[in-house]
């Protein structure tokens, strides 16, 4: 399975990605497109490209297989609810194909603002849905024919004309599938089935608030963490005065507590409150749904960016990314901080060398 190596060496390696709520809007993806590639050369192991409701995560790995030879290509994530199973993998199979085998499947619910708000669908029972969704690409990627009878999928569609399809893609069992999740539940999930979690709101200092609950499902299911790519990381600032870094990551952080998800559905906030922040994400995001967004920004911790992050001088960000591989990280997921494409390369290329030297 997907990470069991780097478990046992203890092997640190990095990730990146591109895209995201803003993405597309200034036609910028020729220089992600630099960036990736740069990237590649400089020896990062996979590429994500995240889908909210800018570009879609699957178009730009299309283009970028091209582009690049080596590095792993992975959706971080499909959204459970833009796709029907069956089309989800279809996209995976042939994104396998076209790649030489480098993608990796990524595969998240969103939350209830996105899926309902500009997908159409419920929302509700969202680990059911998962789970139906990886039940039939499963069966896809075994090249078995797609019949299933779940609560939210039935193939074939009952009293219709359909009939049981297999796809005439060959079948592709290698394809890696990765999960975004956080709430209890589905990271139990994540440990039974997944090759990989795709983690957010995460601290080393507070790991067993999702680790404990992937390590329980993996229990159940025969398994152990060492089955799983454990992908999580952050910001990441070179700087011995770190505090221009804490305020201009302090929004971004207010609006994950706040707007990621509705008032009453918010597992980012969930999240941070299991992992020791429970009276400052409460108050961020009351302070968000008020509208005080400036206020909400100002009440996030100092040290709440500090251990969501890699921030510091050298040592610093090297001790902080020991900690992560120390609480059970096999891949960190970096954002170089930079004033442009050059200095951000330079950052990505300083944390290989720090990587590098862990190993």
């Amino acid at each position: 399975m997907a990470g069991a190596t780097d478990v046992e060496t203890g092997a640190l390696k990095i990730s990146i990605g591109i895209g995201g709520a803003g993405s597309g809007s200034r036609r910028d993806f020729h220089d992600q497109v630099e960036y990736v590639v740069e990237a590649e050369s400089l020896g990062v192991d996979t590429v994500w490209t995240a889908e909210a409701w800018g570009q879609d995560a699957v178009s730009p790995l299309a283009f970028l297989a091209a582009k690049t030879d080596k590095i792993r290509l992975g959706t971080g994530i499909m959204q459970i609810s833009a796709r029907s199973p069956s089309m989800t993998a279809m996209t995976a199979l042939t994104l396998a194909a076209i790649s030489d085998d480098r993608f990796i499947l990524g595969l998240g619910a969103s939350g209830p603002q996105v899926v309902e708000g500009l997908q159409g669908r419920p929302f509700r029972a969202p680990l059911t849905r998962m789970r139906e969704t990886v039940d039939i690409i499963r069966l896809a990627f075994a090249g078995d024919k797609l019949i299933y009878d779940g609560k939210y999928h039935q193939l074939p569609l009952p009293g219709g004309e359909g009939k049981a399809l297999r796809l005439a893609q060959p079948g592709n069992d290698r394809i890696p599938i990765y999960l975004a999740t956080l709430g209890p539940r589905t990271l139990e999930y994540t440990g039974e089935v997944a090759d990989g979690w795709l983690g957010t709101s995460f601290t080393p200092e507070h790991a067993d608030a999702h680790l404990s609950h992937i390590d329980k499902g993996a229990a159940a299911a025969g398994r152990s963490r060492a089955d799983l790519d454990i992908q999580v990381g952050g910001a990441v600032g070179f700087a011995t005065d770190i505090s221009s870094y804490i305020e201009a990551l302090r929004p971004g952080m207010a609006f994950t507590l706040g707007a990621m998800g509705s008032p009453r559905t918010n597992f980012y906030n969930e999240a941070y409150r299991r992992g020791g922040w429970q009276e400052a994400a409460v108050e961020v995001q009351e302070l968000w749904i008020a509208g005080e967004r400036e206020a909400a920004a100002a009440r996030v911790p100092v040290e709440m960016i500090v251990q969501a992050n890699l921030l510091g001088d050298e040592e610093t960000v090297k001790a902080r990314m020991q900690a992560y591989r120390d609480a059970g990280v096999t891949t960190l997921r970096v954002q170089p901080l930079g004033s442009g494409m050059a200095e951000r390369l330079t950052v990505l290329g300083r944390v290989l060398d720090l990587a590098n030297a862990l190993n």
